[in-house]
């Protein structure tokens, strides 16, 4: 049982812990009193002004990036991932002024409210949201920019039992999807986009979106300027297939595109090629004939070949030929002389 006595001197002992840090403030000095701006209130105006700018800029990038926020107070109350983001401000001052233990605490009481996991060494930026929140788990080295996203399931791991730096590093603006693994000491791009459930383990540059396991590009700005001249000569060809992006590609449509962009090449190649011989004085490179769909010779042709061969393969007709050749012959009789 704690009595009177036994408070006075926790009282003292704490009192001369926080003159080890010069603060002479009942908690552990007035370093800790600058980590309250991230989450508690303080007692300067400047920081707890720094605290409420903190916590707007907060409020608003979920009104920006969660459609289903309806007020202030829902978003205050109702967000775990917002939660998760302010324990880990406090932890991590705490982390900074080396108070280890009561960093990775608070961490844990973190993990137990919110079921998000934020070790007190990562390093986050302002705007930092995480949607729903439930089983994100970012390491000790991890590194995060402004204005990023991450979405429920989300791991910024390792691939080391070694020390150092072996968390990933996130650029500004990055979007993770649910479920998404990035792990080791890579590097995602700013603007970067990953896909759900992908897992990263390359570097991933700027402004490109990647999926899969392990996670590949799928778009760029310059799969994207490439892919819209690829439409173009598709719909000069009459192909285009619609319904299909850059950011979800289809393979056979991949494949046709690229077809298509070697029959481009070889189209070019020839015109070359005539040019060089009507230099020469020929005339044997005139433009290739192209057959209309509006030729109904052509159609009717096309169609009657269609059903010759659907009529060579059906078995019907193979079993009318075999009979065919299976009848027997009859031979005439001889005539008998009288």
């Amino acid at each position: 049982m704690i009595t009177l006595n036994s408070a006075v001197v926790h009282g003292q002992a704490l009192y001369r812990v926080s003159h080890q840090f010069r603060g002479g403030y009942l908690l552990f000095g007035d370093e800790i009193r600058y980590t309250c701006h991230s989450f508690v209130f303080c007692p300067k105006p400047e920081l707890e002004f720094l605290m409420f700018k903190t916590i707007r800029e907060d409020i608003r990038s979920v009104f920006k990036r969660d459609p289903a926020a309806r007020n202030t107070f829902e978003v205050l109350t109702t967000y775990p991932g917002l939660h998760a983001i302010w324990f880990h401000r406090l932890s991590h001052r705490l982390w900074k002024l080396r108070l280890y233990w009561l960093g990775r605490f608070i961490s844990t009481l973190a993990r137990w409210f919110t079921g998000v996991e934020i070790h007190p060494g990562a390093k986050i930026g302002r705007r930092f949201f995480i949607d729903h929140g439930m089983g994100v788990v970012i390491g000790e080295t991890a590194e995060i920019g402004d204005d990023v996203t991450l979405y429920h399931g989300v791991t910024l791991g390792g691939t080391s039992w070694n020390g150092g730096k072996r968390h990933p590093t996130l650029g500004n603006g990055v979007v993770i999807g649910a479920g998404a693994k990035v792990l080791g000491p890579l590097t995602i791009g700013e603007h970067a986009r990953i896909g759900s459930n992908a897992v990263v383990v390359k570097d991933v540059p700027a402004n490109t979106t990647v999926t899969g396991i392990p996670a590949r590009v799928a778009s760029s700005s310059t799969d994207k300027e490439k892919a819209r001249k690829r439409e173009e000569i598709a719909k000069e060809y009459g192909f285009d297939a619609y319904a299909i992006s850059a950011d979800n590609p289809d393979p056979v449509a991949t494949a046709m595109g690229r077809m298509l962009d070697h029959v481009h090449v070889l189209d070019q190649k020839v015109s070359d090629l005539c040019r060089a011989v009507n230099t020469l004085g020929g005339d044997v490179c005139d433009k290739i004939p192209e057959v209309e769909l509006d030729d109904v010779d052509f159609i009717d042709a096309s169609h009657q070949a269609e059903r010759q061969r659907a009529s060579a393969k059906s078995p019907t007709t193979k079993k009318r030929a075999t009979k065919a050749k299976t009848v027997t012959k009859v031979t005439p009789k001889e005539e008998k002389d009288d």
